[in-house]
């Protein structure tokens, strides 16, 4: 199936703004800082991946920058509207966030799902019908997305995999510009991890304009066009920049506090404990 003829997903920031601009931010609560002096510049066609251990910040970030809450201190900039001074449920509009802990409690089939994303809703608002144009781009996304078989299939019945893919649809039905991936390869097993990352290489190849954040806790889940990255330890920013120049085993063990030894072969990382030297014979 083609593309629809418009996409906003396929247009660059005016004047090449950047899509997110985030600036010496600080997020406080209860008098504990979750976010110090983080600073981030994402550009149209950029991939970044957020990633650090647990409590880190990763999603606490990308709750500012999915508008979901203000900082404390510092500016973030989303698609050029300022947070505390821009309407916050209309911003959320024009961004996509694929969380995998999506609140559905109806049995909706695929197709359903993929179009409440034109709503902004988990469930089908009463009396709605979707137009012409929303029913053909849920098409064609959820064939982009490899789940054209699964647009009757109830909610309950798909796998994990199927439900990752799906909701990746639904955040792009109002073609956003910005697309927030939260963990989107928790509990898939390595099949339907492959073809979740092959579905994101395809999306952000057919989408050059697209600019995505995506949030995991290992290398093996990202992407082969991931081209930037963030690592981010208790709060605080480790390193951030081109992914090669990040990615690295130095970086990446002063992240996790561990010796980790990185290697990237064919476009995709793996990450492993450093081998240490063997100790004194007979011990």
């Amino acid at each position: 199936m083609t593309a629809p003829d418009t996409t906003a997903a396929d247009t660059a920031e005016p004047s090449g703004r950047p899509v997110v601009a985030a600036d010496g931010v600080d997020l406080v609560r209860n008098r504990r800082a979750l976010l110090d002096q983080v600073s981030m510049v994402v550009r149209p066609g950029e991939h970044w991946a957020l990633i650090g251990p647990n409590g880190a910040g990763k999603s606490t970030l990308v709750s500012l920058l999915s508008a979901q809450q203000h900082p404390t201190r510092g500016s973030v900039e989303v698609l050029g509207r300022l947070l505390g001074r821009t309407d916050m449920r209309e911003l959320r509009r024009h961004i996509g966030h694929v969380n995998p802990r999506h609140d559905l409690r109806s049995a909706l089939p695929g197709r359903a799902i993929v179009l409440t994303g034109a709503t902004g809703s988990i469930e089908i608002p009463p009396r709605w019908e979707p137009s012409a144009a929303e029913s053909e781009r849920a098409e064609y996304l959820m064939d982009l997305l490899g789940v054209t078989a699964q647009r009757d299939a109830l909610w309950p019945t798909l796998s994990q995999g199927e439900r990752g893919r799906i909701l990746i649809a639904r955040a792009l039905m109002p073609t956003p510009r910005l697309l927030l991936l939260d963990e989107p390869a928790t509990g898939l097993d390595v099949a339907a991890r492959e073809q979740l990352l092959a579905s994101i290489d395809q999306l952000r190849r057919e989408h050059p304009g697209l600019a995505t954040v995506l949030v995991t806790h290992h290398l093996e889940e990202l992407p082969e066009s991931t081209t930037h990255a963030m690592l981010l330890r208790s709060a605080q920013v480790v390193a951030s920049g081109a992914v090669g120049d990040v990615l690295t085993t130095k970086l990446v063990s002063t992240c996790f506090d561990h010796p980790i030894e990185i290697e990237r072969r064919d476009g995709r990382w793996s990450a492993r404990a450093a081998r240490t030297a063997p100790g004194p014979a007979g011990l």
